[in-house]
């Protein structure tokens, strides 16, 4: 596991964000999932997929999963929420997806089963013979299991989104006989920058960077509120995704990115003008003091890869003028 990989699923196994990805993305941002309503449960989908004779048991480890405890019609009701975090496209998402649901579905008629099991034991439950067969009473309800990608990429997601997108036929005929299998996708350069506003926590400063990281005017981050005050471990995690170079006061728990980000700009202009001098330096000292690669590299203190890459490109642009 990368280091990408690591950082956005430890940033992403936090309540209020899980909280925070879903309500934007199946409430509009209504503050419908509470954080203190999410509970971590195991990210181990275990399933024998071939009945209790079965040898091999399939195993998949999720990102983040929570149990959601939600109140409905005056009692509680419960929800599995996924989440599954991506920094590259995935091609095969919608079968991922579709065996982690399809294991959780699996592990929650197996938990049944065997909760009757040992109630036929101690002569507590009755079963008839559907119900012993099943592993499940008539009048069993499952929890319903909701997975979400959150695609920390700024390209667009070229990949399938649903298993129909993935098949080899297009008859229209067949594949209404086919389920389809869709995947929920949040996705960066899909949201609008007004949008963004909808989340409550800093994912959404963290995503709407992801998105704009090309950007070199800065004009969707300048007098923007909420990048005034960005958590620490989320601006390290735009760092580590968008190889940017943000920093904030030391002491300081959060970060001003919108001057951090001026600062960064003004940073890189300087670092390009010096980096500009050094290489007009490296010339001069080629061209008219006749000097080595090896010379050069020492009384510059760069290594003599980077001279000769830069007389390289410098040959190659004089070859060019005199062409022309």
């Amino acid at each position: 596991m990368g280091k990408v990989d690591i950082a956005t699923k430890q940033y992403m196994s936090h309540r209020d964000v899980i909280a925070d990805v879903f309500n934007f993305y199946i409430y509009d941002g209504r503050q419908v999932i509470k954080p203190e309503k999410l509970q971590k449960i195991d990210t181990a989908e275990v399933a024998l997929p071939y009945g209790n004779d079965a040898e091999i048991a399939v195993q998949k480890l999720r990102d983040n999963i929570m149990l959601w405890t939600m109140a409905m019609d005056d009692k509680a009701a419960y929800a599995v929420l996924g989440i599954e975090n991506q920094d590259k496209i995935h091609y095969a998402m919608a079968v991922k997806n579709m065996l982690y649901d399809a294991l959780q579905y699996a592990k929650q008629v197996e938990e049944a089963k065997r909760s009757y099991r040992n109630g036929l034991n101690k002569k507590r439950i009755k079963l008839n013979s559907e119900e012993f067969l099943s592993g499940l009473k008539k009048a069993d309800r499952l929890m319903p299991v909701i997975t979400l990608v959150v695609y920390f990429g700024d390209k667009d997601w070229d990949g399938a989104k649903s298993i129909h997108e993935m098949l080899s036929v297009d008859d229209d005929e067949l594949l209404s006989y086919v389920p389809n299998y869709k995947i929920n996708l949040i996705e960066p350069a899909k949201i609008s920058d007004e949008d963004y506003d909808k989340f409550k926590t800093d994912v959404g400063s963290v995503l709407q960077f992801i998105k704009h990281q090309s950007d070199e005017d800065g004009s969707w981050i300048k007098g923007k509120t909420r990048f005034k005050h960005v958590e620490k471990e989320a601006v390290e995690l735009i760092n580590l995704i968008t190889g940017s170079k943000i920093t904030g006061e030391e002491k300081e728990e959060v970060v001003d990115m919108c001057r951090a980000w001026e600062n960064s700009i003004n940073n890189a202009m300087r670092e390009g003008m010096r980096e500009g001098e050094l290489k007009g330096k490296i010339e001069i000292l080629y061209e008219e003091c006749n000097m080595s690669i090896h010379d050069i590299a020492r009384k510059v203190s760069k290594p003599e890869e980077y001279v000769r890459e830069v007389i390289r490109k410098m040959s190659q642009r004089t070859c060019r003028e005199k062409i022309c």
